[in-house]
C-alpha cells in the first residue's frame, strides 16, 4: 500500500497544492513554517480521519476560506488497485469522509484500512503529559487492527457519559435511583472488562517488539519497559463501583474504570520522565513508534505509511544515520521524512544507498 498523490485545498497554509509521491522514500524539505508538518498531517487525515496535532477540525481551514478538502489516491495492492479517499470540512458543518466517492456513515469504519504511524516532536507529550495522552495513543494503535475494540471503546464512552449525567441529576435532585444506576453499571462493567482484557493482551505482546527496537537504536544497553496500570488488574470492576458510589455522587462523575488507566514508561527501573535525558527520551519515543509500525505490519500484513516529522532533532549523528538506513530498508514501505536542510537530507539518503523523491516546499 502507498499514497500515489495528494491534493490540498484550503488546508492550513495550502490554498491549492498537488504532490506526487514515490512509493518508497519521500523527503519533504523547507524552512520552518512553510508547511512541511501540515503536509504530513494531511496524509495522517486520510489514514485516521483526523489531524495528528489539532482536535478541532475547523481550525485547520485556511482562515480566508469556508472549507478545506484533502484528496488522496492510494494504490492498495495488485488485486484491489487504486482507491480515492477524500476528507472535506466546511465551517459549522460535520466532516465528510469518502472512500471511492462513497461517504462513510461512521468514521470508525475507515480506521485501519490505510494504517499509518506518525513520529513527531509532539510525541514528547506521551512522556511528559497526562495518562490520558498515553491511553489515547495506545487506544489508537489497537483500534487500527481491532475494529471490535474501537466499537467497544466508543460504546464504553457513551455509557460513561450517560452515567455521569445520571450522577449529576441525582446530586441536583437529592435522590438516588439504585436500579437505574445498576443498568448503566452493568453496561460499563461489560464494556470495561472487554477493553481491559484487550489492553492487557496488547501490552504483553507489544513490549518485546518495543524493547527490540530500542536496543537496536540505542548504543547503550539500557533496560526499558512499559507497564500497563489499571485498577481492574487486581480489583473487580463492580466492587470498585460499589466502593466509590458515595464518592462519585459527591464528585458527580465516575472516578474509577478503564478511562483512568495509564501506561508507565521506565528505563533501568526509573521513570523516563524524571530520570532520562532529552536524547534518551527521543530514542524511547522513536522506538515506541517503530514498534507500533512493526506490530501493525505483522498483524495486518500491510506496511503502514511511516511519517517522520523533524525526527533528527536531539539525536546524535550516529543515531540519525542508523535511523535513516533502517527506514530505507525494504522492511519498511512508503516513508515521508521532513527536514529543514536539503543538503543534509540528500547526504543521508545517499549514504543509506536508497532512491528517493525530494519535495522542496
Amino acid at each position: 500500500m502507498y499514497l500515489k498523490n495528494i491534493r490540498l485545498i484550503n488546508f492550513k497554509n495550502y490554498i491549492d497544492s498537488d504532490f506526487d509521491f514515490s512509493e518508497r522514500i519521500n523527503g519533504i524539505v523547507g524552512l520552518n513554517g512553510v508547511g512541511k508538518t501540515n503536509l504530513l498531517d494531511a496524509i495522517h487525515y486520510l489514514s485516521m480521519c483526523k489531524s495528528y496535532f489539532n482536535n478541532l477540525d475547523q481550525l485547520n481551514i485556511n482562515h480566508q476560506a469556508e472549507f478545506f478538502a484533502i484528496h488522496g489516491n492510494f494504490n492498495l495492492n495488485e488485486i484491489e488497485g487504486e482507491v480515492k479517499v477524500s476528507c472535506i470540512q466546511k465551517r459549522n458543518a460535520r466532516k465528510i469522509f469518502k472512500f471511492n466517492q462513497k461517504e462513510y456513515t461512521r468514521l470508525s469504519d475507515h480506521i485501519g484500512l490505510l494504517p499509518s504511524v506518525m513520529i513527531s516532536p509532539y510525541d514528547s507529550d506521551y512522556i511528559n503529559g497526562s495518562g490520558e495522552s498515553r491511553r489515547k495513543y495506545f487506544d489508537s494503535v489497537i483500534a487500527q487492527y481491532d475494529k471490535m475494540y474501537l466499537d467497544t471503546l466508543i460504546q464504553y464512552n457513551k455509557v460513561l457519559m450517560h452515567r455521569n449525567v445520571l450522577l449529576k441529576q441525582f446530586c441536583e435532585k437529592g435522590y438516588y435511583d439504585k436500579d437505574n444506576m445498576e443498568i448503566w453499571n452493568d453496561k460499563l462493567i461489560d464494556f470495561g472488562n472487554t477493553i481491559h482484557q484487550a489492553r492487557s493482551k496488547f501490552i504483553e505482546t507489544f513490549t518485546p517488539v518495543f524493547k527490540k527496537y530500542f536496543n537496536e537504536i540505542s548504543p547503550e544497553s539500557e533496560d526499558v519497559n512499559i507497564e500497563y496500570e489499571s485498577k481492574l488488574q487486581i480489583n473487580d470492576f463492580r466492587k470498585l463501583l460499589q466502593e466509590t458510589e458515595k464518592k462519585d455522587m459527591a464528585l458527580q462523575y465516575t472516578s474509577v474504570g478503564i478511562h483512568k488507566d495509564d501506561y508507565l514508561f521506565y528505563m533501568n527501573t526509573y521513570p523516563v520522565k524524571k530520570f532520562c535525558s532529552q536524547g534518551q527520551q527521543k530514542t524511547f519515543l522513536i522506538s515506541l513508534k517503530l514498534a507500533h509500525f512493526e506490530y501493525l505490519k505483522n498483524i495486518k500484513n500491510i506496511k503502514p505509511l511511516l511519517l517522520l516529522d523533524d525526527v533528527f532533532d536531539k539525536l546524535d549523528d550516529s543515531r540519525v544515520e542508523y535511523l535513516t538506513a533502517m527506514v530505507a530498508n525494504e522492511h519498511f514501505g512508503q516513508v515521508f521524512i521532513s527536514h529543514t536542510q536539503k543538503n543534509r537530507m540528500e547526504a543521508l539518503f545517499h549514504r543509506a544507498g536508497t532512491s528517493y523523491r525530494l519535495h522542496v516546499i
